[in-house]
């Protein structure tokens, strides 16, 4: 068993590494499809990416109700680590969670079950931080909507093969929907409820 002594380390610097990542995320959010860096590193537990340890770092907090997949949630030290480094509750309702931390695609379950929003208060959805195998090779996707000078090209390897065919129930919820945060070891890609996903050609 894990003591907290063990768990792995937090952000060296907290207030500089946490305004950079913010900054590496927001970029990601308002320029859909480029990949982002992650430059603060913190430790990682098993099974959580580096990147996706720094988001946690950043953006979760004792008000920010946490979903977690299978893998993760039976996954005590991950637990540990984010109940120490956060505090943020982790909760067996997805459809009220602010954060979903999925550690592997194919553990995905269908997006409608994730908080989608209302259409007055859009921003009250699920983001989901998917963590996959890469983002500079793999198949091609073409990115349309706010934040892109016409078409952006994405490259990912990703699963489940179809995720981003089940990202195109946003265009019918419109503008309600969920955020969803690609990661791949330091990078991030976001793809907002506002961009709408079609394979490369077409």
């Amino acid at each position: 068993m894990t003591t907290i002594a063990e768990l792995p380390p937090g952000f060296a610097d907290k207030v500089l590494s946490a305004q950079s990542t913010f900054r590496s995320v927001m970029d990601a959010m308002a320029r859909p499809g480029s990949v982002q860096r992650i430059v603060p590193m913190a430790g990682a537990p098993d099974m959580m990416m580096r990147g996706t340890a720094a988001i946690a770092l950043t953006l979760f907090d004792h008000d920010t109700p946490l979903w977690l997949d299978a893998r993760i949630s039976e996954s005590s030290d991950v637990t540990k680590w984010l109940k120490f480094h956060t505090g943020a509750p982790v909760i067996q309702d997805s459809s009220i969670a602010s954060f979903a931390l999925i550690s592997d695609g194919v553990l995905l379950p269908p997006l409608e079950r994730f908080a989608l929003g209302t259409n007055e208060y859009p921003d009250r959805s699920t983001t989901v931080i998917i963590q996959v195998e890469s983002l500079d090779s793999g198949r091609g996707f073409e990115l349309r909507g706010p934040g892109i000078d016409g078409v952006a090209t994405l490259q990912a390897s990703i699963k489940p093969a179809d995720l981003f065919e089940r990202l195109k129930f946003n265009e019918a919820l419109f503008p309600r929907g969920i955020d969803v945060v690609l990661v791949a070891d330091d990078a991030v890609v976001a793809i907002p409820r506002t961009t709408r996903v079609a394979n490369k050609g077409s």
